[in-house]
């Protein structure tokens, strides 16, 4: 399946791009708050400790034993003073560190999870058209792997990182105090490290956009796949899927082990530099004990702080790796974000009007090309007036147009001319809820969700109460086969419903549309996956479901059209002919072909 290239196409990430998240954390104004006291106070805690550690050195170790016992004693209760404040701050960094964690993680869960509910949504209401584009296993990938890389980011790394700017910035700044000339010679050394880091920097940006595309591309053949198990394994594919699947590892594994690479050496480079600067202003303030000029306490708190300064220089560099990570992410999320459906919603939709028997619909020339057929016609000058409680039956060979009528219906795409009015309202000037909620559909291809089969007919209608959803499932004749399984309607029909037959799901299916009882029912190919008991029962309960409603009715099998109020025959996009079967019949043409070769064919067929 094509990719859209608007999606898939790597672009180098940046920084910047994580402004895209700022509308998700603005509703949390308050633990972001809460979350920077926190991390300020776990600095402050931490930057006090050299400052704790040189008055025990000089104040509680300093001088001499010869003055007696007495001043001993007096030293060991001042050493004890130095000692309690000691404790004080580490107690202090480790209540404050404990609930800025706390506060940074849940915010990281809580925006992860209302990002990932917005895309979700999002994609949801997203037109069929971008889906003939876009791989629904990138979509997935983008859903929880790119949410994943911004989780860590918001909740861990970008707290790190700013707690390690803090206590960085105010080692420095101790630092350039207490030895202003040194550590002016040391800043204007680290200066010149920023050069190739920016450098490096963005080869990550560009290698880790494209390490997510490419676990993106396992994900879409793995959801392609998996989604065809049994045809990938009747035409034995197995190994060659398997093959096709770790060519894609492979790719990401490769893509991935280069950003490794590369960051790597910009980690080393990074904390190489750091060090060898600040050593030389160590190697001068051991210079400046020695001469006199500073006292061994004092040298001790420039050791911490130097500590201090290069673990912050070395966490921001790793940290710098993970937000270059959350921008590609947080790009490609905010793509999806971005991409509007052309089936708008109007700006001032109107009500659609109730008619009595079901829905009125007129078609009026309308012509249509899919998005990725621009230049082939899916219909042409398509023209029809139905009137309520009418049974409309298209058929026509494959191609024909059928199912095209059906999704301009739904308003899945929008014609390019003509109009289609709904109770003499056009389609475009109603919601699409409103639309929608008079359509009831049932598709050729049943969709069984991973639920119980109550909850799968009660999906036509949520409020439905149990007793509502068992009399549908009796006009659809599926009670019986329902009552069989081994949980009655609790029973779980799993993943596509492959613990049911095709019949058994297409009578779920239509027992969904009946249970929605809608004005307007489409039927496409509701019965081409039954038997030919279950067809006659089905057919039964679909002529009763016809009743007081406009229904429209595909199919191929003429044999299930022949009781419709009139048969349009379509061909290449365009009506042909319309009428009843005994007039088509008549007339000759494509539906007495098609019905000649159908009902000819069968007894030899059966024979």
């Amino acid at each position: 399946m094509p990719k859209n290239p608007d999606l898939a196409t790597p672009k180098t990430g940046n920084p910047r791009s994580l402004s895209g998240l700022l509308p998700f954390l603005q509703p949390y104004r308050g633990p972001i708050l809460g979350a920077l006291l926190f991390l300020v106070l776990a600095a402050m805690a931490t930057l006090a400790f050299p400052l704790a550690l040189r008055g025990l050195v000089d104040q509680g170790m300093g001088g001499s034993s010869t003055k007696g016992t007495l001043q001993s004693g007096e030293r060991l209760m001042a050493m004890r003073e130095h000692f309690l404040a000691l404790f004080a701050v580490g107690a202090a960094l480790g209540v404050f560190s404990a609930a800025r964690f706390y506060a940074v993680t849940w915010l990281g869960e809580r925006v992860t999870a209302d990002l990932r509910n917005a895309v979700y949504g999002h994609v949801l209401k997203q037109s069929p058209e971008f889906f003939e584009t876009t791989q629904t296993g990138e979509v997935l990938s983008r859903i929880t792997t790119d949410t994943t890389v911004v989780q860590t980011v918001v909740g861990s790394s970008f707290s790190m990182g700013l707690r390690s700017l803090v206590m960085g910035v105010g080692a420095m700044a101790m630092l350039i105090a207490t030895n202003p000339l040194v550590m002016t010679q040391v800043l204007g050394i680290l200066i010149f490290v920023l050069l190739p880091a920016i450098y490096f920097g963005r080869r990550v940006r560009k290698l880790s956009r494209s390490a997510q595309d490419r676990v993106a591309d396992t994900s879409a053949i793995a959801a392609e796949v998996l989604n065809a198990v049994p045809v990938v394994q009747s035409y034995t594919q197995e190994a060659a899927e398997a093959s096709r699947f770790a060519q894609a590892s492979e790719n990401a594994f490769e893509t991935a082990r280069k950003r490794a690479l590369v960051r790597s050496g910009l980690v080393a480079f990074i904390i190489t530099a750091t060090f060898a600067a600040l050593l030389w202003g160590l190697y001068q303030g051991t210079q400046a004990v020695l001469a006199g000029k500073i006292s061994a306490g004092h040298l001790g708190q420039t050791i911490v702080y130097v500590i201090l300064l290069v673990s912050s220089v070395a966490v921001l560099a790793e940290v710098y790796g993970d937000v270059l990570r959350a921008a590609g992410a947080t790009e490609r999320l905010m793509e999806l974000l971005a991409s509007r459906s052309p089936v708008g919603e109007p700006a001032r939709p109107q009500a659609l009007p109730v008619m009595p028997g079901g829905s009125a619909l007129r078609l009026e020339q309308v012509s249509f090309n899919y998005p990725s057929r621009p230049k082939q016609a899916a219909l042409q000058d398509f023209a029809l007036d139905i009137q309520p409680g009418e049974t409309i039956a298209l058929v026509g060979p494959s191609g024909a147009g059928k199912s095209t009528v059906f999704q301009l219906l739904l308003r899945f795409y929008d014609a390019q001319s003509g109009r289609i009015l709904l109770n003499e309202v056009p389609t475009d000037q109603l919601s699409l809820a409103t639309l929608r909620a008079g359509i009831g559909l049932v598709p050729q291809d049943s969709v069984i969700f991973s639920t119980s089969a109550m909850e799968n007919i009660r999906y036509g209608r949520p409020g439905a109460s149990d007793a509502e959803v068992i009399k549908a499932a009796e006009a659809a004749f599926a009670d019986d086969f329902i009552r069989r399984l081994p949980e009655g309607y609790a029973t779980f029909l799993g993943e596509r419903g492959v613990r049911l037959s095709g019949g058994q799901r297409q009578r779920i299916s239509i027992a969904r549309a009946m249970l929605k009882n809608p004005p307007l029912l489409l039927l496409d190919e509701a019965t081409s996956a039954l038997d030919a008991e279950s067809e006659r029962m089905v057919q039964a309960a679909l002529e009763a479901a016809m009743q007081d409603r406009t229904t429209l009715v595909i199919a191929h099998r003429l044999a299930t059209v022949q009781r419709a109020d009139r048969i349009v025959v379509m061909e290449h996009g365009r009506i042909v002919d319309i009428g009843s079967h005994a007039e088509l019949s008549a007339r000759g043409g494509l539906y007495a072909r098609l019905a000649a070769l159908q009902f000819d064919l069968q007894p030899a067929a059966e024979a």
